[in-house]
């Protein structure tokens, strides 16, 4: 019988390459490791990795056992969750990724409302911003991923439980004194001799095909993940940008003013779980949460 313990380390050694990192990584010792991987190969009938001096490679037996791994996993943290809550024995536990400004926006007034109303749910929160939020929710290691996509991205999260939260628009961000400062609107175009300072990889890459599609490729002198940064830098009168409204939010500008874009540029906010997780008790009641926050 294979043991999900056992299944945790070889995804372990899968991703770091070797007993010792992956002792590293799951906070045990090397020769334990090597024990369970023992183990394991034992319960399949099969070698499932392939020793190479220090490092380690999967045989094909093992690359599938991995690949079946995450949802297997996150399969049996679901049945631990849901049983527990029917039980009694506990209100559950939450992981909760989200990109920084759904973190400083959205979620607050939701977990502080879930505290509330199920003072026993524990909710743990990281950053990132997708995809790599959506990749830490396939792999097992969160529960729900707060995320954004701009347009429709055919299949990207077919597998997933999409909670649609709200459509957040992008609004320009220029320096005061600027020319357009006081403008009603603007249009993309009417920036396209300016510097820019461009935010997340993906935000960065809707910013290029926008202008593209306006006719001129955005010199992009300044890029960073860090909001603050931005609109620190656009207030110093470095360049301009375009940010989510969410970000402009949680972050009031100095020395910068904000300027509705046309055509509207939108980013989907959304809230994303699998289907297993969707059941249990404590990520449905932080679902609904995060929706009645967005609604506010």
């Amino acid at each position: 019988m294979i043991e999900a313990r056992h299944l945790r380390v070889l995804r372990a050694v899968s991703a770091t390459g070797s007993f010792s990192a992956a002792a590293r990584e799951l906070g045990c010792t090397q020769p334990a490791v090597s024990q369970q991987m023992k183990a394991l190969e034992s319960s399949a009938g099969t070698p499932l990795l392939i020793r190479t001096g220090r490092e380690m490679r999967l045989t094909q037996a093992g690359e599938a056992l991995v690949r079946h791994a995450s949802g297997i996993l996150a399969g049996l943290t679901a049945a631990e969750e849901e049983v527990a809550a029917i039980a009694g024995l506990r209100a559950g536990r939450v992981r909760l990724v989200s990109f920084p400004s759904g973190s400083s926006t959205l979620v607050p007034g939701a977990l502080a409302a879930l505290r509330a109303e199920h003072p026993g749910t524990r909710v743990s929160l990281v950053e990132a911003e997708p995809p790599r939020s959506v990749d830490l929710l396939r792999d097992g290691d969160c529960d729900i991923a707060l995320a954004f996509r701009y347009g429709t991205s055919g299949g990207e999260w077919d597998d997933l439980v999409v909670r649609p939260l709200l459509t957040d628009r992008l609004i320009g961000l220029v320096p005061d004194g600027h020319r357009l400062a006081d403008a009603s609107s603007v249009s993309v175009g009417e920036l396209a001799d300016e510097s820019w300072i461009a935010g997340c990889p993906r935000c960065r890459r809707q910013l290029v095909e926008v202008c593209e599609e306006s006719g001129f490729t955005p010199r992009i002198d300044f890029a960073t993940d860090d909001y603050p940064a931005v609109m620190g830098l656009v207030g110093a009168g470095l360049g301009v940008a375009v940010l989510p409204e969410l970000a402009v939010e949680s972050v009031r500008p100095k020395g910068a003013r904000t300027v509705p874009v046309e055509p509207a540029i939108e980013r989907e906010i959304v809230a994303l779980t699998l289907p297993d997780l969707a059941r249990v008790p404590a990520v449905a009641a932080t679902l609904d949460q995060l929706s009645r926050a967005a609604a506010r």
